[in-house]
C-alpha cells in the first residue's frame, strides 16, 4: 500500500517531494539522493531533481515505499 503525500499547489518538483515525504532531511541532498537510489515515478525511471509531480503520480523509491500525490 502507498503512503499519501498530499500537495496544495499544481505540482511540486521531485526534490521537494523527496523532503516533503521525509525521505531526505533537507533539500541539499536530493542531488546526492538521487545519484545513489533509483527513483520510479509512474513506473518510470526518473532521477531528474526538478521533475514535476501532479496529483495521482505514484513515485516507487525500493527501500523506502511507494508513495501517491494528493
Amino acid at each position: 500500500m502507498s503512503q499519501e503525500v498530499n500537495i496544495d499547489t499544481e505540482f511540486i518538483t521531485l526534490g521537494q517531494f523527496l523532503k516533503l515525504a521525509d525521505v531526505i532531511q533537507s533539500g541539499g541532498m536530493a542531488k546526492w539522493f538521487l545519484s545513489e537510489h533509483e527513483v520510479f515515478i509512474n513506473g518510470e525511471q526518473d532521477q531528474r531533481r526538478g521533475r514535476k509531480l501532479r496529483s495521482g503520480d505514484i513515485i516507487a523509491i525500493p527501500g523506502f515505499g511507494e508513495f501517491r500525490i494528493q
